[in-house]
C-alpha cells in the first residue's frame, strides 16, 4: 500500500507540473510550487524554493505576490496528504523568514478576508503514522497564523525585531517593545505571549516525534522561540520599570502579564527539555531559563494593595528592599531568567549559514543538497552558558 500510495502521489504531481505548462498563466511560479511541496518525503528542494522567493520579490508586479499567496493556499487546503501540507507550511514559513518584507504585507492584507491556513479540519488516514503527523500539521498552521496575527495586529516581525548588538557597558536590549507607552505595552505583550504560546505548543507526538520532516519544520519554529522570548523579557523589563507609578488598574494588567510570564518561563523550559532529546538537538544549543525572586513578585502584589485606584499618580514612589540577582548598575536586570548572552551569538548568527544541519538516522539517510539547505543562520547555537 505504501508504494501504491507513493506511486499515485508522484503521479498527482507530474499532472499538476503537466497541466501547468499548458494552462497557467504563472507557469513557471506553479511548477516551482508543485514541485517544492509534492509527496516526496523530504524538505522542499531549494532550487525550488529560491524560485518562489524570487517571484514575490519586491521588483515583481503587486499580482504575482497575490497570485502566489493564493496558490499556496490553495495547495494546503486541497491536499490531503500530510506530506503536502508540511512542505506548504514550511515554504510559506520560509518566504515570511527569508523573502521579501512585501510579501509579509500582502499576506497580512489578505488575511484580513480570512485564515490563510485552512487546516482546522485536515487529517490524513493513510495511517497511524499519517494522523500523528496531521495533528502536528494542524498546531504548525496555528503557530504560523498566530505570527501573521501579531504582524497584523502589532506590526511585530520576528525577523525585524532582532536583538541588536551592544558595545560593553551598553545595555544588550533595545528592541521595539522598550520603545511603547505603559497602555501599549499592557496591550501588545499579551498577544507576543500568545504567541510564545502557540509556538510552545509545537511539540509534536508518538511517532512525529522522530519524523525527519517534522523536524525539519520544527527547527524552524525553534529558532524563533529565543528571539519571542526576548522581545517579551524586553517589553516585561520596561513594564516593571513604571510598574511603581501605575494607577491599581493598570498594575494588576501588569502583575498577571508579569506571572503569566514567569509561567511560561517553564512552559518554554520544557520545550527545550524535550527538543534536547530529538536530533535536532545536536546543533542546537539551549539557553538556561530560570524563574525570577519570589521577594520581587511579592513586592509587585504589596504595592498593589496601595497603588490608587484611577487618575494621576503620586509622585511620591514606592520604595522598598528587592534583592534581585547581581547585575551591572548599566544593565537591566533579566527578569524573566535568561542567562546572559554571549557576545559571540550575533556573529555566529550572521556568519554559520549550515548551523541547523540535523542528522537524519543512519537507517533513513538525507537526500542529498536539500538537508536543512535551506535554513540560514543560527539563533541557539552555541552561544549560551
Amino acid at each position: 500500500m505504501e508504494s501504491i500510495r507513493k506511486a499515485y502521489g508522484a503521479l498527482k504531481d507530474s499532472t499538476k507540473v503537466g497541466l501547468a505548462k499548458v494552462n497557467s498563466d504563472f507557469k513557471e511560479l506553479d511548477i516551482a510550487i508543485v514541485k517544492a511541496t509534492n509527496h516526496v518525503e523530504c524538505p522542499p528542494k531549494e532550487r525550488h524554493v529560491r524560485k518562489i522567493f524570487a517571484a514575490v520579490a519586491i521588483s515583481c508586479p503587486r499580482a504575482d505576490v497575490g497570485y502566489c499567496i493564493h496558490a499556496l493556499s490553495r495547495r494546503l487546503a486541497k491536499t490531503r496528504s500530510w506530506i503536502v501540507a508540511i512542505k506548504t507550511l514550511i515554504v510559506f514559513h520560509r518566504v515570511l523568514r527569508e523573502g521579501d518584507p512585501s510579501f509579509r504585507e500582502e499576506l497580512r492584507h489578505l488575511s484580513r478576508r480570512g485564515n490563510i491556513f485552512q487546516v482546522a479540519n485536515f487529517r490524513d488516514d493513510s495511517g497511524p503514522l499519517a494522523w500523528e503527523c496531521s495533528a502536528w500539521v494542524r498546531t504548525y498552521a496555528l503557530y504560523l497564523e498566530e505570527r501573521l496575527e501579531c504582524f497584523r495586529n502589532i506590526y511585530y516581525d520576528i525577523e525585524a525585531d532582532k536583538v541588536p548588538k551592544s558595545a560593553p557597558g551598553e545595555s544588550k536590549t533595545n528592541s521595539k517593545p522598550q520603545t511603547l507607552s505603559t497602555e501599549e505595552l499592557l496591550e501588545q505583550i499579551p498577544t507576543l505571549q500568545e504567541l510564545l504560546h502557540r509556538l510552545v505548543c509545537c511539540q509534536p507526538e508518538g511517532g512525529a516525534c522522530h519524523n525527519f520532516l517534522i523536524q525539519y519544520a520544527l527547527a524552524l519554529v525553534v529558532k524563533e522561540s529565543f528571539k519571542v522570548y526576548c522581545a517579551i523579557n524586553d517589553g516585561i523589563i520596561n513594564l516593571v520599570d513604571m510598574f511603581f507609578e501605575m494607577p491599581k488598574h493598570d498594575a494588576v494588567r501588569a502583575l498577571k502579564i508579569y506571572k503569566k510570564a514567569a509561567r511560561q518561563a517553564d512552559h518554554l523550559a520544557d520545550f527545550y527539555g524535550f527538543c534536547r532529546t530529538l536530533d535536532l538537538a545536536q546543533t542546537f544549543q539551549f539557553p538556561t531559563l530560570r524563574q525570577p525572586p519570589p521577594s520581587f513578585l511579592a513586592t509587585m502584589e504589596e504595592y498593589i494593595k496601595e497603588a490608587p485606584q484611577a487618575g494621576s499618580v503620586s509622585q511620591k514612589k514606592l520604595t522598598k528592599e528587592v534583592n534581585p540577582p547581581p547585575a551591572s548598575a548599566a544593565e537591566p536586570v533579566d527578569l524573566l531568567g535568561f542567562d546572559d548572552i554571549n557576545p559571540n551569538a550575533m556573529q555566529l548568527e550572521e556568519s554559520n549559514a549550515l548551523a541547523l544541519a540535523i542528522i537524519q538516522p543512519d537507517d533513513n539517510p538525507a537526500p542529498a543538497n536539500n538537508a536543512f539547505s535551506g535554513i540560514s543562520g543560527n539563533v541557539l547555537d552555541g552561544s549560551w552558558h
